[in-house]
């Protein structure tokens, strides 16, 4: 589900939504788990353990899972011990695919997989499990990532500006070197 109230992420940047995950996503993470202890056969005495631990586990995973989309990236924090944050800028994001097999049909849990232009051949940048109302929140990141695409390069998060002010502290001349040098290689061809 998302959520239209500003918030400020640790990029001190508007968020626009965020991604709310469904509980029962701690129900698949465990028969997920479930399953392959029971295939590997040895796991099997281990059950009972997984069971107990992975209540435990999976629950502090859900508390730090996070998805904010702010106006140019999409911020995603997760993990339990080791914690990860990705910015992907939403210009790079070339797919949002969902993904629903037969298990997650039983939870009413969806994926939301992120692939950018960088994306290995291996799959998604970032898989994402258990976003409620994922349908909406991936339509409001392509709308965003639109909006942006559409303002064009002027305001993309990439553009360098035209003209740099002077701060104190930098080299007036070095300063003005490295303009020179820019407007030759914008009057060069292609």
């Amino acid at each position: 589900m998302t959520s239209a109230h500003p918030a400020a992420s640790s990029h001190s940047a508007v968020a626009l939504a965020e991604a709310t995950f469904n509980p029962d996503v701690r129900k698949y993470w465990l028969m997920g788990g479930s399953f392959t202890l029971l295939v590997t056969l040895v796991g099997i005495p281990l059950l009972p353990l997984w069971w107990l631990l992975g209540m435990w586990i999976t629950g502090r995973y859900l508390e730090r899972l996070e998805c904010t989309l702010t106006k140019r990236t999409l911020i995603v924090k997760r993990g339990f011990f080791i914690r990860v944050e990705k910015t992907i800028p939403l210009d790079k994001i070339t797919d949002l695919g969902m993904v629903e097999g037969p298990l997650m049909r039983l939870f009413d849990i969806q994926a939301l997989s992120i692939e950018t232009a960088g994306s290995t051949s291996q799959g998604a940048l970032v898989k994402l499990y258990g976003i409620e109302n994922v349908e909406s929140f991936r339509d409001t990141v392509l709308d965003q990532r639109d909006r942006m695409l559409e303002k064009g390069p002027e305001e993309s998060p990439t553009a360098l500006p035209v003209a740099a002010p002077v701060s104190e502290g930098f080299n007036a001349d070095a300063v003005a070197l490295l303009r020179e040098i820019r407007d030759e290689l914008k009057n060069r061809p292609l």
